[in-house]
């Protein structure tokens, strides 16, 4: 429970009724008022409104729900003072720069949050974009967009916290989800907060740091605990525009360190082409050569204890923490699966009625490292932020070693290019330098990518046209190979001897159109990839109000109830795109319809209106940019045919 006030007006008199909040929908009165009353929860220092109360209904109308009111309400609902973790007893303090806020609590000394500013005219060196999920969240879930999501504490205000701000951020990793509306609250437990330094051999506890200094750019904790005293002191870099979104840790152990793991964090959730896809890799180094490692999400706690990692990185496809020891011999690394129950993405908050995004779906996936097992200080780089290129190489630049000239190769954690990776990997980035090229001249990532198609089937056009030639072949001699088929239909043997004579004698070769495809497939898987996976093309618009996302499907209109596979929102591209597809299946037919048509063909067109309906279902949740390739690479494909035709019936003329 928690106290409010009711305040509500008669014969221009105002007059208060206190009460209790009970749990997050029902309300308690000493006495009940003549009419609508404005609903305040009494905190310690002031009270502050966050709904009206419905005499008639004897209902809660949530200010957050009013576009009137908005501005006005409090900052977050109340939550029940018998949860695990008592506010009073937890304390936040905020180091922050231009690229990223970091949230540090006194509980277990460890970051509880670490947001990343949107790219604005406050921050217009962030390359991190509003999505439509930050929008929903702000719109409908107001109180669980606020950043940090408690009062906190900086180095200018270290008498009286200051209120949290409103949107602005997105949030690296997963935070307690605050309850309002039928919502259930969940509190994240300090034992999953980022760089949580905790001993293996006993059950996950909540320890108390005390803040040591607390300046600017640094803040520094102490745990004295048994015979160890452990001292976590981050800084934040002297000029961030060198290294963005990168802060440094130094953690000093005296005393026994034996057994003592340092934590990741856990990172939000990210949809690419509307599947979750958790990313943890580690870099090592053996025989003066680096390689990046993929360790497949487990499904229960997985132990790497021959792990010599040069870094360790949990991602989510766009984002990532990449923790860089600078002292390489500590060799282990442990991973183990987290249920979504116990820390929930943001993402679950929406349409949770629906039970829309489940929380069971979309587990965490922790990543520890063990801390030197001797008495001493161990530094560590951290970057906590997009898996942009480009920032990235600027961190790999600062972080250049003037000795050997190495550096940590940062930006070689988004290193998956496709299933065909050692062909496709050099032409994704090769297309990838083009495809900036272009947005470096056009400013539209949408332009881009139809012009980065254009070059693509101008360099596969050989391939392409030998193709399309060699079916236009097979469709000149199927009204031969129908009579065959009619005249020796009794011994198939003689009809098999009598095609491929025939197939000799016209230069047509029944393999002829797939041999290119084949050839061009590793390159397709690259290209594919490279457009899902792009961190420039997230949350880039193409035409506003219908593509606002190139990352994410396009969205024409939107319902409220969700409808089984399609959801809440009409994406007219996938349409689109098989219905250019239904006619280029037409248009390479044109060439055979006046001809008999042979059950080959016929096998044929039937697997291309299967491939149709396949395509549509399987683009309908991909990403608009890459419906755009798709679309403008067919269209592009019609073109080509219909000159491929013009010429072998000029030909026959």
């Amino acid at each position: 429970t928690f106290p409010i006030s009711l305040i509500y007006f008669e014969d221009n008199q105002a007059y208060k009724i206190s009460g209790n909040g009970l749990g997050l929908d029902q309300i308690t009165l000493d006495a009940k008022p003549s009419s609508n009353a404005l609903v305040l929860f009494d905190d310690i220092d002031a009270s502050n409104p966050y709904a009206i109360y419905n005499v008639q209904t004897n209902k809660l109308e949530y200010l957050d729900h009013l576009t009137q009111f908005e501005d006005y309400a409090v900052a977050r609902y109340p939550v029940a003072a018998d949860t695990e973790r008592e506010l009073k007893e937890e304390k936040y303090y905020v180091l922050e720069n231009p690229y990223i806020q970091l949230v540090f609590s006194n509980l277990n000394g460890a970051l509880a949050e670490i947001n990343l500013p949107f790219q604005s005219e406050s921050h217009p060196n962030s390359v991190v974009k509003e999505i439509g999920f930050d929008r929903t969240i702000a719109k409908d879930y107001p109180y669980n967009d606020t950043f940090p999501q408690n009062p906190y504490y900086t180095a200018g205000s270290k008498e009286k916290p200051l209120e949290p701000h409103k949107g602005g951020y997105y949030p690296l990793i997963r935070r307690d989800i605050l309850s309002y509306g039928g919502l259930t609250h969940v509190d994240i437990n300090p034992h999953y907060y980022a760089l949580n330094v905790f001993q293996k051999d006993r059950a996950p506890d909540l320890v108390k740091y005390t803040l040591k200094r607390f300046e600017k750019d640094l803040i520094e904790f102490e745990l004295v605990e048994g015979n160890r005293r452990i001292t976590k002191t981050f800084t934040l870099p002297t000029n961030p525009d060198d290294r963005p979104y990168t802060f440094d840790l130094d953690l000093k152990v005296e005393g026994d360190a034996r057994n003592l793991f340092l934590s990741l964090g856990i990172p939000e959730v990210e949809l690419i082409s509307g599947s979750f896809m958790p990313s943890l890799k580690y870099r090592y180094t053996r025989n003066q050569k680096s390689k990046i490692e993929e360790i497949k999400p487990p499904k229960t706690e997985t132990k790497f204890s021959h792990v010599t990692a040069d870094w360790y990185s949990n991602g989510n496809g766009f984002f990532g923490i990449i923790l860089d020891p600078l002292d390489k011999n500590i060799p282990g690394l442990n991973v183990h699966p987290v249920s979504g129950e116990i820390v929930p993405t943001r993402l679950s908050i929406i349409d949770a009625q629906f039970n829309r995004y489940p929380v069971d779906k979309y587990p965490g996936y922790a990543m520890h490292t063990p801390v030197l097992p001797k008495p001493g200080v161990t530094k560590y780089r951290v970057f906590a932020g997009p898996f942009d290129k480009n920032t990235l190489e600027t961190v790999d630049l600062s972080f250049v070693d003037p000795m050997t000239g190495g550096n940590p190769e940062f930006s070689e954690v988004k290193s998956n290019y496709g299933w065909f990776s050692f062909i496709s990997k050099p032409f994704a980035k090769f297309l990838l330098v083009i495809m900036n090229f272009f947005h470096t001249i056009t400013g539209s990532w949408g332009i881009s990518i139809i012009l980065l198609t254009i070059v693509l089937r101008l360099l596969l056009y050989p391939l392409n046209n030998w193709s399309m030639k060699s079916t236009a072949k097979l469709q000149k001699v199927a009204p031969k190979i129908k009579e065959i088929q009619e005249k020796y239909k009794k011994d198939p043997k003689r009809v098999q001897l009598e095609t491929m004579n025939l197939y000799r004698r016209e230069g047509a070769n029944p393999f002829g159109g797939c041999l290119p495809l084949l050839i061009q497939l590793p390159f397709m898987f690259g290209m594919l990839d490279l457009l899902k996976s792009s961190f420039q093309l997230r949350g880039a618009p193409f035409i506003p109000g219908w593509i606002n996302d190139l990352a994410a499907p396009d969205v024409l209109f939107n319902w409220n109830y969700p409808i089984p596979f399609i959801g809440t929102s009409f994406h007219l591209l996938p349409i689109f795109l098989g219905v250019i597809m239904y006619f280029q299946q037409k248009f390479v037919s044109i060439a055979s319809a006046k001809s008999p048509t042979t059950d080959q063909q016929k096998q044929q067109r039937f697997m291309g209106n299967m491939m149709t309906i396949f395509f549509t279902v399987i683009f309908y949740k991909f990403p608009s940019g890459l419906n755009i390739y798709w679309i403008s690479s067919m269209s592009l494909g019609i073109l080509q045919q219909w000159l491929v035709n013009k010429r072998i019936a000029a030909k026959k003329k």
